[in-house]
């Protein structure tokens, strides 16, 4: 019985090596991470009201960084 091999990864041709970038990038995505995290930490020092508040905005924030991060919001070029 023949088993299906999975398919190889597109080469990258032509592209620059952009591992400077994705490191910043990564390092951007981490530093906003904490910084939500210490900033709703502090909000959620201060009473029910704030906390409740600060945890339904840092629950968005860290979704959307999330998102960024997994690059949902690229658009794919044309796959030829």
């Amino acid at each position: 019985m023949s088993q299906l091999a999975p398919p190889e990864p597109p080469l990258r041709v032509a592209l620059d090596d952009d591992h400077r970038q994705r490191f910043w990038f990564r390092h951007w995505l981490l530093v906003w991470t904490v910084l939500t995290i210490i900033i709703t930490a502090w909000f959620v020092s201060m009473g029910p009201v704030p906390a409740i508040l600060a945890l339904v905005v840092a629950k968005h924030i860290l979704v959307a960084l999330l998102a960024v991060g997994l690059g949902v919001d690229q658009t794919h070029e044309a796959q030829a």
